[in-house]
């Protein structure tokens, strides 16, 4: 079982910048595919970037703005963030997944980006 727990959200106004982190647990950590995915007041939960051992991926709505990086060393992944938007507003999960599906997600952490 991998637990993960996510930091970093907070307020910040448009086209600011925000870092977040999610640590894991677990001694496997090097061999999942992790996720970041956020889900805004009365919408469904969208995918917002990948990182794997193929490579990454991102969501159109934010490529170019953000970056999903990981240590392995520290069982962390990260999510930077650049020139965010009022649209960018909501809560930020982190996932575990192997063979394209997701097992194991965090509590999440707000992002709210004021205009």
């Amino acid at each position: 079982q991998v637990q993960l727990v996510e930091s970093g959200g907070g307020l910040v106004q448009a086209g600011g910048s925000l870092r977040l982190s999610c640590q894991a647990s677990g001694r496997t950590f090097s061999s999942y595919t992790m996720g970041w995915f956020r889900q805004a007041p009365g919408k469904e939960r969208e995918f917002v970037a990948r990182i794997s051992w193929s490579g990454t991926s991102y969501a159109d709505s934010v490529k170019g703005r953000f970056t999903i990086s990981r240590d392995n060393a520290k069982n962390t992944v990260y999510l930077q963030m650049h020139s965010l938007k009022p649209g960018d507003t909501a809560v930020y999960y982190c996932a575990a997944g192997v063979r394209g599906s997701y097992f194991s997600w965090g509590q999440g952490t707000q992002v709210t980006v004021s205009s």
